[in-house]
């Protein structure tokens, strides 16, 4: 593993705290997706790009090891986005155990491939459902280009349209019947009419 420091967490306040993952190609509304769940379930909307991104401005020991890594294009350890994850979890959860506000946690575009799948089961704990967002290269590739980010061409598209073909997609396919697929080549509050069934079934007796 890389020179990263790990901090130890404990885990025991995540126990029976729902946590669901958002699964969809780069453009597929995932970030959209999370924050309209936050909104109708309460459930929190975390992405670990954002965490690392933090932990690094920080200034932490740790975010400057994150930095050298991050900075030339190395993967951060699994391990290490566990913590990160975790320690966030936890502070929600310290947060809001008193006002009742937190009902779970969704996860934005996780897991990157099923080696970060099986790491995050075996420190945190397994998902209750697994949302794949899915919408065919075209349509991906268009919002991509109208959203005009830096990063938003096309050799760039297909380097990461090729990245979730072959790292991610056979998280969907290792997951089975766990994986519920919505089409999200329409409007944002089409997709989450079918997104809110999922969300609403977890709680459903007959589903569990």
């Amino acid at each position: 593993m890389a020179n990263v420091e790990r901090k130890t967490v404990d885990k025991s306040p995540l126990k029976g705290i729902p946590i669901v993952w958002i699964i969809g190609g780069p453009g597929s509304g995932k970030g959209t997706q999370c924050e309209l769940i936050h909104i109708k379930f309460g459930f929190r909307h975390l992405s670990t790009g954002d965490l690392l991104r933090h932990e690094v401005l920080s200034g932490s020991t740790r975010g400057t090891q994150l930095y050298k890594l991050m900075s030339t294009g190395e993967c951060v350890p699994y391990e290490i986005v566990d913590d990160i994850l975790a320690e966030a979890m936890v502070a929600k959860v310290a947060k809001h155990s008193t006002d009742g506000t937190l009902q779970g946690f969704v996860l934005d575009g996780f897991p990157l491939d099923l080696e970060q799948a099986q790491a995050f089961e075996k420190d945190i704990g397994s998902p209750k459902a697994i949302i794949f967002i899915e919408a065919n290269d075209t349509v991906l590739e268009e919002r991509l280009l109208a959203r005009g980010n830096f990063d938003d061409n096309k050799t760039s598209i297909e380097k990461r349209l090729h990245n979730f073909y072959t790292k991610t997609v056979p998280v969907v396919e290792h997951y089975g019947d766990l994986v519920k697929r919505i089409n999200a080549e329409r409007p944002k509050e089409e997709v989450f009419a079918d997104v809110q069934k999922v969300m609403e079934s977890l709680s459903d007796p007959v589903s569990q």
